[in-house]
């Protein structure tokens, strides 16, 4: 049985300014902060003698890695992401950073938001750009009714409203 796996997908590089900077404050927070800390203690349970046996010294290690890891992530990510700070001229359709209330076969309906693949779960309702149903949205009016394939399945279901900005759905 093979290892090799085929490459994740490119995710979207557009962002909220929002999102930016939230990144940017958690690249300062590990880089200036966070990572200091973790190599001094790191430094003082070298210090403290045989390091096979010596769990702080163990998980220090780790979480420095975790540390690093983020970091080289980040120093990667940041330059490449596009701050997208202009609402469409076409407020009346779905695009990037758009406020959704969508109402499915049954009438229950949904908010969510449009944003990008590095913003998920950070809001309840924001949604990637790039997932099935964001991608579905993209382009529709209030009233339009559209397909989804979901995880649970097709489901049908209808725009009832959009908005731009912090208020609305």
């Amino acid at each position: 049985m093979s290892r090799w796996r085929p490459p994740n997908e490119k995710s979207s590089l557009y962002i909220t300014p929002e999102g930016y900077a939230r990144l940017r404050a958690e690249y300062e927070e590990l880089w200036s902060r966070r990572r200091p800390e973790v190599v001094k203690a790191l430094a003082a349970a070298a210090a403290e003698g045989d390091r096979s046996e010596n769990a702080e010294y163990q998980y220090r290690k780790k979480e420095l890695r975790e540390i690093d890891r983020r970091v080289r992530y980040l120093q990667v990510r940041l330059p490449d992401l596009k701050v997208v700070e202009r609402v469409p001229d076409e407020t009346s359709r779905v695009f990037f950073g758009a406020r959704v209330e969508v109402a499915d076969e049954a009438g229950d309906s949904r908010h969510y938001r449009v944003v990008g693949p590095d913003e998920v779960g950070i809001a309840p309702g924001d949604i990637s750009v790039d997932s099935p149903l964001a991608r579905a949205l993209l382009g529709k009016a209030e009233g339009d009714v559209f397909k989804v394939l979901l995880p649970g399945g097709e489901s049908e279901m209808e725009v009832v409203a959009v908005t731009y900005g912090h208020g609305g759905p």
